[in-house]
């Protein structure tokens, strides 16, 4: 079947997903930049977010540019993909409410966690599909990147309860090392 309606239901799920972020930041009722101060940990979470969302959005997007087709299975996993990234949002909320407390930090790992493992899970029922020999496969590799990140979630998830800036700075290390979109799939693109 056709992969049009997946990718505009995505898009559209990852449209409302940054726009129920945006929406849980208030304005302070002071008129200084200081009455702002408070708000802080509630937009650097809204920022790591963001970022987040976007990485995925644009990973998916690149990810379903190098196939043909989907399938029922692939309609479900990657409905799992959008699951866990809708949970994105209220994490966000509670870890900026809380300060970036041990376990608000502690959640926002997992959940980032969850959204690794059914991005992961989308890509092997799209190789599934297509083959080992397919663009996607060849592109994906080993997925080194997608293994450090990985590791480095489970380690933010332990080190939280010792220490969650720690981990609030390895989600952040993630992100950087994802922030440059994933050009495997694009040059095996631009390649044949």
């Amino acid at each position: 079947m056709s992969k049009g309606r997946l990718e505009a239901f995505s898009d559209g799920v990852f449209a409302i997903l940054i726009t129920i972020m945006v929406l849980e930041l208030h304005a302070p009722e002071g008129a200084t930049f200081a009455d702002l101060e408070p708000l802080l940990p509630k937009f650097i979470s809204y920022i790591l977010s963001f970022v987040y969302v976007g990485i995925y959005w644009n990973n998916h997007h690149h990810m379903l540019q190098s196939v043909k087709h989907v399938n029922g299975k692939v309609l479900w996993t990657n409905m799992l993909l959008l699951f866990c990234i809708s949970l994105v949002p209220f994490v966000t909320a509670w870890m900026g409410e809380n300060h970036f407390s041990a376990s608000p930090v502690a959640l926002y790992g997992m959940v980032l966690l969850l959204c690794a493992s059914g991005y992961s899970v989308l890509e092997r029922s799209l190789i599934q599909l297509h083959g080992k020999d397919s663009l996607l496969a060849q592109s994906i590799g080993n997925d080194t990147k997608g293994k450090i990140s990985i590791s480095l979630y489970i380690a933010g998830i332990l080190i939280s309860y010792y220490n969650s800036m720690i981990s609030l700075s390895l989600y952040f290390l993630v992100a950087g090392i994802w922030f440059i979109p994933d050009k495997r799939i694009e040059k095996r693109m631009d390649n044949k």
